[in-house]
């Protein structure tokens, strides 16, 4: 595969490095809430787009976990970061345990929101089916974002994220991002990892809930905490962006 650079967005100046990657629903602008939270004189965040999401919409890829964290690294070393921490939304948390199991000098912590295990998800064969149906089926993402957030929210709001969904990633990537952070365990590698790890969930999230990370990232990692957010489901940064900043702010910083 060529030697490419993600496309990425950077935000702040400041000398605390943080890589932040965006979850199978969206591009990097899923963050844009947080932007104006950040404390830029403490942290400089880059958040790329993947390959096929966003402006990386007609980069060629295989659209593999494997493939971001190679990505990823490619980029830092772009930078010039020796060091940096991690932050992923979902597909992106496992895609920042990827990162870490591949670079793990090199990774000073990680945040996970909502993240998916590095094991996969098990799913159910009707929870397969709709997953794989959201590929080609807006009214299947609706239904896996209105689910995820407990079923609290408005048209308006589903809408507009059922939209950019679509406008934002091709259908060969969506499938393929699906089958990887599904369908790929890869545990085996990070289990005693003692980078300090915290996990941040919503507590209307039905999927990835406490008792998920439970029984992985904190059976798993000797160094990592969890979070519940009372008012979030699975999209923190839409739903309670003040105190998911201030959670990132307090680990990270």
């Amino acid at each position: 595969m060529d030697e490419v650079v993600l496309p990425y967005g950077s935000h702040g100046s400041g000398p605390a490095r943080v890589v932040a990657l965006h979850g199978w629903l969206s591009d990097r602008h899923a963050f844009d809430a947080l932007l104006p939270l950040i404390d830029v004189d403490t942290f400089t965040f880059v958040f790329p787009d993947v390959r096929g999401y966003g402006e990386a919409v007609d980069m060629p890829g295989e659209f593999t976990l494997d493939e971001v964290a190679r990505d990823v690294l490619r980029l830092v070393d772009e930078l010039g970061w020796d060091s940096f921490c991690v932050v992923g939304h979902s597909m992106g948390g496992k895609a920042a345990q990827r990162v870490l199991a591949d670079a793990p000098d090199r990774v000073r912590k990680l945040v996970g929101i909502s993240p998916v295990p590095a094991s996969g998800v098990p799913f159910d064969e009707a929870g397969a089916a709709l997953f794989r149906d959201a590929i080609g089926n807006p009214a299947a993402r609706r239904t896996i974002i209105d689910v995820g957030t407990g079923g609290r929210y408005h048209n308006v709001w589903l809408d507009q994220m059922v939209g950019h969904s679509v406008r934002r990633s091709t259908a060969a990537a969506f499938a393929g991002y699906l089958d990887s952070w599904s369908g790929t365990d890869f545990h085996d590698e990070v289990v005693g990892l003692t980078t300090p790890l915290k996990t941040i969930v919503g507590a209307h999230d039905p999927d990835l809930t406490a008792g998920v990370m439970r029984a992985t990232f904190l059976a798993w990692y000797p160094n990592c905490e969890l979070e519940t957010i009372a008012d979030a489901g699975h999209y923190a940064v839409d739903e309670t962006p003040v105190l998911l900043a201030a959670s990132l702010d307090a680990f990270l910083s």
